[in-house]
């Protein structure tokens, strides 16, 4: 049997510089000592949801390699199940992140084994007992789809963080229970800055939330809109907090708490990761969310 949540995404090793600026084209900028954590939007959802006491399976691959066994073992250590984490003929994928003083973050993602996850790795064992399925777009979009398309037909609640921004399909749009975006993402779906939000829902989901930064989130469900505000926090590094915010709304989702109440509990988590460095090691646990 399977957990009750499963995360469908990628697991990479990141190597964070910090930076006073970021190089322009052609331009060389002196950086701080590089650290290396485990990351990647799967694997951060994950742990992320772990650490919260979620019963929690991660759905990837990882290389043959150091990076991969870093993973595999920052999955278990936060209670993640990595039974179908496959080891692939690849290098782990690799996302290399610059951050500012100001917490911002860039990030170039080198997939590497991420890119050999298939859709035939989204099978009937992996779905069993599932309640809460989350999927993200650092692996490729066919097996995304899949496992949308599989999760719905076995009665999984489904939820896509559309990171980064992809175009997916009309049908896939229309099996999720929930489409997690931030406002870049919303705009990139509704082609357009200005756009109103709600429209996210005529593109097929039954409920969206639009992730705010520093503003919280916005929920969207039906013809009501619900603004859940975040905790005021000084922010030292934004990595990862999204992917925070995804695992912690899996968690609060698989355990019957509503949209509005899981978005509540997700905006928390996400304030705590940003005031700590790395993705990760940043996140925090049920009780020290208490």
């Amino acid at each position: 049997m399977s957990a009750a949540v499963l995360v469908v995404g990628s697991a990479n090793a990141d190597l964070v510089v910090p930076v006073d600026r970021r190089p322009g084209g052609g331009e060389t900028v002196l950086g701080g000592d590089t650290a290396l954590s485990p990351g990647g939007k799967g694997a951060n959802t994950a742990v992320a949801a772990g650490k919260l006491g979620a019963d929690v399976a991660l759905l990837g691959a990882v290389g043959d390699d150091p990076y991969g066994r870093l993973l595999r073992d920052s999955l278990s250590n936060a209670g993640v199940d990595t039974q179908f984490v496959r080891t692939v003929d690849r290098p782990t994928g690799i996302a290399y992140i610059t951050v500012t003083p100001d917490g911002e973050n860039s990030i170039l993602v080198s997939p590497g084994a991420n890119s050999a996850l298939e859709p035939g790795d989204i099978t009937d064992e992996a779905l069993d007992g599932v309640r809460v399925l989350v999927a993200s777009l650092e692996v490729p979009l066919p097996t995304v789809e899949r496992a949308v398309v599989r999760a719905r037909e076995n009665g999984v609640r489904v939820l896509l963080n559309l990171s980064p921004a992809a175009e997916v399909s009309p049908e896939t749009l229309a099996a999720l229970d929930v489409l997690l975006v931030n406002e870049h993402e919303a705009a990139y779906l509704l082609d357009s800055e200005d756009a109103d939000p709600r429209k996210l829902l005529e593109l097929g989901p039954r409920a969206a939330v639009v992730t705010l930064g520093a503003e919280g989130a916005a929920v969207l469900e039906g013809d009501k809109s619900t603004t859940v505000e975040s905790p005021k926090v000084e922010a030292v590094d934004t990595t990862g907090a999204g992917d925070a915010f995804a695992g912690a709304l899996a968690a609060a989702l698989a355990d019957g708490a509503d949209l509005v109440e899981s978005a509540g509990r997700a905006v928390k988590v996400a304030a705590v990761t940003v005031t700590r460095r790395g993705a990760q090691p940043s996140y925090p646990t049920a009780a020290e969310l208490e």
